[in-house]
């Protein structure tokens, strides 16, 4: 018997495993640039790179994030178009990176709610015994003391 075993690459998928791998290992070791990365797409404003009269800000006025935060810019004659990175998505992925959007697995679960209820206490030496009896009888209800009388 032979303790040779064939290479792994020759069964189906194990490259693309492989380089899934690879890229994973490469983010995780490069994740604290990715995280920067999105917070500088999330946090830019147009207002960073135009001014409010719709001029274009001088290049080094404009924070460097925002420029990361550009697109696309356009320019037909005097027509400057500027586009940025949808901050919506960017917002999405580094919500669901932090946890905000994972549900808690008890979250459709009723909770519990301790309740402790008291009746109303009644003195018995500030009651005469005749209200006491007279009360049994309004229900329509008789005592054994009643029915004797």
């Amino acid at each position: 018997m032979s303790d040779k075993r064939p290479p792994l690459g020759r069964f189906g998928g194990v490259r693309m495993v492989q380089r899934r791998i690879g890229r994973a290992e490469t983010l995780h070791q490069n994740k604290e640039a990715v995280a920067q990365e999105l917070i500088a797409l999330g946090t830019a404003n147009i207002t960073d790179i135009i001014n409010l009269d719709g001029t274009i800000k001088e290049y080094d006025q404009i924070p460097e994030h925002a420029l990361r935060a550009i697109k696309k810019i356009s320019v037909r004659g005097d027509d400057v178009t500027i586009e940025m990175h949808d901050k919506v998505s960017v917002l999405r992925v580094l919500a669901k990176a932090s946890g905000m959007l994972d549900s808690e697995q008890n979250e459709d679960k009723p909770s519990i709610v301790g309740i402790n209820m008291k009746g109303p206490t009644i003195n018995m030496e500030d009651v005469d015994e005749s209200t006491v009896q007279d009360r049994g009888h309004e229900d329509g209800s008789s005592d054994a003391k009643g029915q004797d009388e």
